[in-house]
């Protein structure tokens, strides 16, 4: 609380808040007043100190901490209940458990680092320190099970306005959860959903973001296929305004799905949609065939046109599909 309090009041100050001052108004010692200085430094706060003058703020953290996120939220639900961690296992697991624990619709997960990042069919998600963000929302809405796959795809809609507010450039969605920059990966979503009775009791919507990574901090076997933001834009990305327009985007989006239903939804995912016409090769289980891209229908399955001009709906989870030739864009999982 003091921290809290020491923080907000150094940000506050016109220029330097003495020590003294700092002492007085939280009624601890100036020894105490240091500590915290130092634990918000220990937190990526440039604080300056002065002898004569006392303290002043250079610059915020970087880092997604609940006093640089919350004081700036504009949501009413998503985010507001926020949970913060330097590392976890997986995101998902941690959402997971709250919301068994009857945690709020909009309850927010952040880390900076995931050992155990999973993503679609049980691979492997790979969540570096400080190159990412990578979270998961407990979303709670009163839909059929049969709607819970749409989620995926309003989620990728939202983080691509968000992307093309915050930075300027125009991503593309790949069915079902992936978002691409320059044909490259720089989002996988993972939507689990916990369900009685064909109607859902709650949603998990995990989301990985390659924002600040480097091309050395991907694995050599996933360069090829992967990029980030920061590559792409040629700068560093503000990590929590990213955060904030996402979070206003989803809402947004959530409540007009709500409401609205898939309609407005679909259009602006097929207005991004990566591959639309191009010849794919459909693998399910055993069986193989090749068709085309069509479209998505109104409940969110893919349409693919086969060699005979029969168009056929596939599902999340059941097939891979790849261009032709195995060369281009990946549109498998």
């Amino acid at each position: 609380m003091a921290r809290t309090q020491i923080l907000a009041a150094i940000k506050n100050a016109p220029s330097y808040i003495s020590g003294e001052e700092l002492s007085r108004q939280l009624q601890i010692s100036r020894s105490a007043v240091w500590k915290h200085v130092v634990a918000l430094r220990q937190e990526g706060y440039e604080i300056e100190a002065h002898t004569r003058l006392g303290y002043r703020l250079r610059s915020a953290s970087p880092r997604l901490l609940a006093s640089e996120v919350l004081p700036r939220l504009t949501t009413k639900r998503l985010g507001q209940n926020y949970h913060f961690f330097a590392s976890l296992p997986s995101t998902n697991r941690t959402a997971k458990e709250l919301a068994r624990q009857g945690a709020p619709e909009g309850t927010l997960v952040v880390a900076e680092e995931q050992t155990a990042g999973r993503g679609r069919l049980g691979r492997a998600w790979v969540s570096p320190r400080n190159c990412g963000i990578y979270l998961s929302l407990v979303l709670r809405p009163a839909v059929p099970l049969g709607m819970a796959a749409q989620v995926t795809l309003l989620t990728s809609v939202s983080y691509c306005r968000a992307i093309e507010q915050v930075t300027g450039l125009k991503p593309m969605i790949k069915w079902p959860n992936d978002v691409l920059l320059s044909g490259k990966k720089i989002c996988g979503i993972l939507t689990e959903v916990h369900a009685e009775m064909e109607a859902v009791n709650y949603l998990i919507v995990g989301i990985g973001m390659n924002v600040n990574h480097q091309g050395a901090d991907f694995p050599e076997e996933v360069r090829p296929v992967a990029t980030s933001l920061a590559l792409e834009a040629g700068k560093t990305v503000d990590s929590t305004q990213l955060l904030l327009a996402f979070l206003a985007c989803l809402e947004a989006d959530y409540d007009r799905w709500l409401s609205d239903g898939f309609g407005s939804i679909r259009e602006q995912w097929l207005a991004r949609a990566a591959g639309l016409g191009r010849p794919v090769q459909i693998v399910a289980g055993q069986r193989q065939w090749q068709g085309r891209l069509a479209s998505i229908d109104e409940e969110g399955a893919l349409l693919v046109t086969d060699t005979d001009g029969a168009t056929h709906r596939v599902y999340s989870g059941e097939v891979s599909i790849r261009p032709e030739g195995g060369t281009g864009y990946d549109f498998g999982d």
